[in-house]
């Protein structure tokens, strides 16, 4: 992206914000709102023309961390404190970076799933979820689909006919099987 597809926000001594493409000012609700609808901005200093797009979205997290449920606890803020001017400190970042990323894709994948799930006929779910347990009925049970004996015969995973399992079954309950009445 270049420079010029970038969103410039001048910031004034008297710490107003002031957009070029909308020719107004803006506050810091108005720059939260940029970065949830994922507008690239920068924020530079109106006289020295210093980067400060920086320490405006420390702000916002500032700001966001003070109302509400924070994100950030005690002791992890302490943990990056300690993390400051060690040698490890690129790789934090990048670790972090690359942990929003995904998190980011997460939480995307999973929107696009409950929008799928809330868009699907309720009907249309149960009856696929049925026929599929079904299947696996039948194919545990070596029936075909019309309910007969499947290609094995009849043969159940174990190796044994239904009918002879059935055989066996009614010696235990001291009934005739199907197969064998007169």
């Amino acid at each position: 992206m270049s420079n010029d597809d970038v969103r410039i926000i001048k910031k004034y001594p008297n710490r107003r914000l002031y957009d070029t493409a909308i020719s107004s000012y803006i506050t810091l609700a108005d720059v939260k709102r940029l970065v949830l609808d994922g507008v690239d901005f920068q924020v530079v200093d109106a006289k020295s023309r210093d980067d400060l797009t920086r320490t405006i979205l420390l702000q916002i997290i500032s700001e966001e961390e003070e109302g509400g449920e924070p994100i950030f606890s005690s002791e992890l803020l302490a943990q990056i404190i300690r993390s400051y001017g060690g040698n490890m400190q690129n790789l934090l970042t990048d670790y972090l970076e690359k942990s929003m990323d995904m998190w980011a894709e997460q939480q995307r994948t999973l929107r696009e799933h409950t929008r799928d799930f809330m868009e699907a006929n309720p009907m249309t779910m149960l009856t696929q979820i049925a026929e599929r347990n079904l299947d696996v009925w039948r194919r545990m049970s070596g029936l075909d689909a019309d309910g007969n004996p499947g290609r094995d015969g009849g043969k159940t995973e174990q190796g044994g006919s239904s009918d002879a399992k059935g055989d066996a079954s009614s010696q235990r309950t001291g009934r005739k099987s199907s197969g064998s009445r007169s």
